[in-house]
């Protein structure tokens, strides 16, 4: 273990590899930072990484208590543990060493209400607590993550010169991080960008399903078409990845690695979580939900095998005869596609921050939020700089899709996205994301939907009433008597 002469700035516990990455990329950005490990193995190794990546100043414990007193005081600890009773755990370990005016920070993908539950519980204490999202897995968390702290902003003040350092850095735009605001805020938004995330990872494995399965494009081929998508209005880290995985050849037999891939999505909860708040909180957001349900249906590959034979043995091929289609027609049908899909799950989540922000008072802005994902994060795009253009433009605006740059957007895509969703239709090729999509933006730009059938369906069983388009106020109408009279 390193010499220690004088206290350190901060303080880290859980050392997996974020944790170990963290601490590295603060410690390196010239705050010299203390780390802590229930397994000690894992304190020794990043010391050592530390000495064999520039002799950073990271100081390794064994024991909490000569952690905790080793960090200059008002004390300042992050914990990057499992979400759920690790953090509780963690928490009662170090606590007890710590003195009021002291702070602790989860690091974690920690559902919002936990958060506001030890916020309270360590008020009680003395002690202050931040609950912040990292985003950008192992890389992001060791070269600049995207930060997202919300809680007690006193907490936040003593991090701030911190976080301002080790978040990425985007020219033009600053650091990616801010203040998100009060309680379990900070959560709740690396929650949503977790959502966002699943709907954009969905679009572009169903642009991939197109253009494979329809288009015939090989990995070389596909290679290509997303490295040229990723000079564009696309151009993304998952869009940049996603080219990266087709150039990947096998190393443990022929072809390309991703063919080798089982095709069952795994998860850890916060898209779940995502799509539960949307529910309860009544905003659509059904391209989130579509790759919810196609994670649970990927889940189900011994069914999908056995049905695959079923079907197959009543003559219905897995991808039906569709007719020959031009290959540079389809790349470019489904690049439009996938952007005007992805419009649209970024407006169901900003929609669903807002939302929370209302019902709990946080006074959210949404345009800081676009500014602050532009970098270090897992969902960061080019295209978030418009989106924060519109929200600056529009503080109040109800829907991304009517922003006029993004409305102009949509009108010139959609005869494409219309396109690749029949083709894929008649092809027998699922694209729920991409036709949810579709739904979302067809049923929001439609002045009247069918919902007065519905309305009037409920009052006739129910007696639920219903409003009119003529005449103000509630209604109820005898629809059984009067059914009667005309059968009668």
């Amino acid at each position: 273990m390193a010499d220690q002469q004088k206290l350190t700035r901060i303080g880290l516990a859980g050392l997996a590899v974020m944790g170990q990455n963290l601490a590295l990329n603060i410690a390196e950005k010239g705050f010299p930072i203390s780390v802590y490990n229930r397994s000690t193995s894992k304190v020794d190794e990043t010391v050592e990484r530390a000495q064999k990546e520039g002799n950073l100043p990271v100081f390794g414990f064994h024991d909490p208590e000569s952690f905790v007193n080793s960090i200059q005081k008002p004390r300042v600890i992050i914990m990057l543990v499992k979400a759920g009773a690790p953090v509780d755990q963690t928490i009662k370990t170090l606590s007890q060493y710590m003195e009021k005016g002291d702070c602790i920070i989860d690091g974690g993908n920690e559902w919002y209400e936990n958060t506001e539950r030890r916020e309270k519980a360590m008020a009680e204490l003395g002690l202050l607590y931040l609950g912040m999202g990292v985003s950008g897995g192992e890389e992001g968390a060791r070269n600049g993550p995207s930060m997202m702290p919300g809680g007690s902003v006193e907490a936040y003040k003593y991090i701030e010169d911190i976080v301002l350092k080790v978040a990425a850095q985007v020219p033009d735009s600053g650091p990616c991080v801010t203040y998100i605001g009060e309680g379990g805020s900070g959560n709740f938004v690396k929650m949503v960008h977790n959502g966002i995330e699943y709907g954009d990872m969905q679009l572009i494995s169903e642009a991939y399903d197109v253009l494979k399965s329809v288009g015939k494009l090989s990995n070389e081929e596909l290679h290509d078409v997303f490295s040229e998508w990723n000079k564009g209005e696309l151009q993304s880290f998952l869009i940049e990845i996603t080219a990266d995985i087709f150039g990947i050849k096998d190393d443990k037999g022929d072809g390309y690695l991703v063919d080798k891939v089982l095709d069952k999505t795994g998860m850890k909860g916060t898209g779940k979580w995502t799509v539960q708040q949307a529910a309860d909180l009544s905003i659509a957001a059904p391209t989130i939900a579509a790759s919810l349900d196609s994670r649970f249906l990927s889940g189900l590959k011994d069914e999908r095998v056995e049905a695959a034979k079923v079907f197959k043995s009543g003559g219905f091929d897995d991808i039906l005869v569709n007719e020959k289609v031009e290959k540079d027609k389809l790349i470019n049908d489904v690049r439009q596609a996938l952007y005007a899909a992805k419009i649209c799950s970024y407006a169901q989540g900003m929609n669903l921050i807002r939302a929370k922000s209302n019902e709990k008072g946080w006074n959210l802005k949404l345009g800081e939020l676009a500014r602050i994902w532009k970098g270090g994060c897992i969902i960061r795009a080019i295209f978030l700089d418009r989106i924060k253009q519109a929200y600056d433009r529009n503080p109040e605006l109800a829907n991304l899709l009517v922003d006029p740059e993004f409305a102009k957007e949509m009108i010139e895509r959609q005869s494409a996205w219309r396109r690749v969703v029949c083709l894929a239709i008649n092809s027998g090729i699922s694209t729920p994301g991409m036709s949810s999509s579709l739904a979302y933006f067809d049923t929001y730009r439609r002045e009247r939907l069918p919902a007065n059938l519905v309305q009037a369906q409920r009052d006739y069983f129910g007696a639920h009433t219903y409003e009119r388009t003529d005449i103000p106020g509630s209604f109820h109408t005898e629809w059984f008597k009067l059914a009667k009279q005309i059968k009668n």
